[in-house]
C-alpha cells in the first residue's frame, strides 16, 4: 500500500512538471521577421486589391475602409497580431516582431515591433 501511494505521488509530481514545462515552452518569447500586411492581402500580394499606389497604402486602406486586420507574413506563415495600432507605421515594411505565439490561434501577443535591417 505504501509503495502504491509513493508511486502515485511520484507520478503526479512528474505529470505536473511535464505540464508546466510544456506550458512554459509554448509561452516563450520569440522574434518573428516578416512583412506587415493585412488579412485581406495576407500574403503581401496587393495586386488584386490595389487600394493605393504602394503596398503600405493598400494595407492601410484595407484596414481603414474594409475592416481588415494587420498581420505578419514571414514568407510562409501568416500571424495575427494582438497589437493593431503599432503596425500602422510599419505597413508594407519588413519588421521584427517580438512576443509570444498562441499556436492555436496563430496570434502573436506583441511586445514590440521594429524595422528589420
Amino acid at each position: 500500500m505504501r509503495a502504491l501511494l509513493v508511486s502515485l505521488l511520484v507520478l503526479t509530481a512528474l505529470s505536473s512538471f511535464l505540464a508546466l514545462t510544456a506550458l512554459s515552452a509554448a509561452q516563450a518569447k520569440q522574434t518573428f521577421v516578416g512583412t506587415i500586411t493585412d488579412d485581406m492581402c495576407e500574403r503581401a500580394d496587393h495586386s488584386r486589391m490595389q487600394m493605393g499606389p504602394t503596398d503600405a497604402d493598400c494595407t492601410r486602406a484595407c484596414v481603414a475602409a474594409h475592416g481588415a486586420a494587420y498581420v505578419l507574413f514571414d514568407g510562409k506563415n501568416v500571424y495575427k497580431l494582438s497589437d493593431q495600432k503599432t503596425p500602422d507605421k510599419f505597413a508594407g515594411q519588413k519588421v521584427r516582431v517580438t512576443g509570444t505565439l498562441d499556436a492555436k490561434t496563430t496570434t502573436i501577443h506583441v511586445e514590440s515591433i521594429s524595422a528589420a535591417k
